[in-house]
């Protein structure tokens, strides 16, 4: 399908200025104009929309087979999100304004698509797996500085198109979704299991410094590439998750394994808040997943399980991956988990909204909706 570039600046420019926006049905039933021109997603399994079914490896993690997608609207069938339908990634998109998330990188590539929809909605670069470190899960995924190099390239093909100065202006109003830490910390206690040692002061420094300076140059590369809002996702109690919790006898929570990731959480709020104010112009939430998660009862969120997966198999759903014959829940909206490690659809659902205006103390310094609405 071809697009000349005067009719691609029209378009552009008209969406930018909020012309053009087709409204939709989020959550709630309520039609929503979109409140920022485009969305570009960043991060791991959590925010993946099908960019890793395009990986090759046998190590690649891929949600391309049932029961992933059971749910999804409109299809019910696998898309590569790690859910029995959307993720947290097409709930803040909805939220925003957007039907769901933007389409992944890789399936753009191969429909010869990245043009237009890098300018009218966006790219998520997102792959199951990745990590803030290059080596986590490295070859089996896009690791973050990849995903910013891959958004870098879209950028060129962007600005060859429409010229820079709109691209400039589209992404100086677009909203940056990043997600991203998990599978570093898992990653992090299996090494030390393979050393059968517990972690030092000095081994969780190391981390932490490694951590923050990856992420921050992301960051800041993105900005210098012309982000300025950004919608930041922390790292949750990965210690809770089934896959984890399965290994303790008594099926409850890893602590050491969420103080890691809080001391984190801190670390990255407090890097974030030094960055904005040497970045001029930059823009941010902290959406705290962490907090969300633990200061949120899930029996008066109508969930009757909150530490078994929904599918999956044997004690708490997390001896086995969720695939054809694997044991289903009969009420997946109840559950919290879909399967070992992801939430479910209902739960991805809840917490995107705490993110976009539910109480104040889940996001800082301000609210996902007031950060797209912030005038740059």
């Amino acid at each position: 399908m071809g697009y000349n570039n005067l009719a691609m600046k029209v378009l552009v420019v008209s969406i930018v200025l909020g012309v053009v926006v087709a409204g939709v049905e989020p959550a709630g039933n309520k039609k929503v104009a979109r409140q920022v021109p485009a969305i570009y997603v960043f991060g791991d399994s959590t925010m993946d929309v099908g960019n890793n079914n395009y990986l090759p490896g046998n190590e690649v993690p891929r949600a391309d087979h049932p029961y992933y997608g059971v749910d999804l609207p409109g299809s019910g069938k696998p898309t590569g999100r790690f859910s029995n339908g959307y993720n947290v990634a097409d709930f803040v998109a909805r939220n925003l304004g957007f039907e769901k998330s933007p389409l992944a990188y890789l399936v753009l590539k191969a429909r010869n698509y990245l043009i237009p929809s890098s300018i009218t909605r966006g790219v998520s670069y997102a792959s199951a797996g990745s990590g803030i470190l290059d080596s986590t899960n490295a070859g089996g995924n896009i690791p973050l500085s990849q995903q910013v190099r891959l958004f870098e390239s879209t950028k060129a093909e962007m600005e060859a198109t429409v010229g820079p100065q709109a691209v400039s202006h589209l992404l100086s109003q677009s909203f940056f979704l990043v997600g991203i830490g998990s599978n570093d910390f898992f990653a992090f206690t299996r090494e030390l299991a393979k050393q059968n040692r517990s972690a030092t002061q000095s081994d969780v420094a190391a981390l932490y410094g490694s951590l923050i300076a990856n992420y921050t140059a992301s960051i800041t590369e993105l900005y210098k590439l012309g982000a300025r809002k950004f919608g930041i996702i922390n790292v949750g109690p990965v210690g809770c998750v089934p896959r984890v919790r399965v290994l303790n006898a008594t099926g409850g929570c890893v602590d050491a394994l969420n103080q890691l990731a809080a001391g984190f959480d801190v670390a990255l709020s407090s890097k974030l808040a030094e960055l904005a104010a040497k970045l001029p112009g930059m823009a941010y939430s902290v959406a705290d997943s962490f907090g969300y998660a633990s200061g949120t009862d899930p029996k008066a969120a109508g969930f009757v399980s909150a530490d078994s997966a929904c599918c999956g198999g044997g004690r708490l759903g997390a001896d086995a991956d969720c695939q054809l014959g694997a044991t289903l829940c009969a009420d997946r909206d109840r559950f919290l988990f879909w399967d070992r490690v992801h939430p479910s659809q209902r739960s991805a659902m809840l917490s995107a909204q705490a993110f976009y205006d539910g109480p104040a103390h889940f996001t800082s310094p301000i609210t996902f909706k007031q950060l797209a609405q912030h005038n740059i």
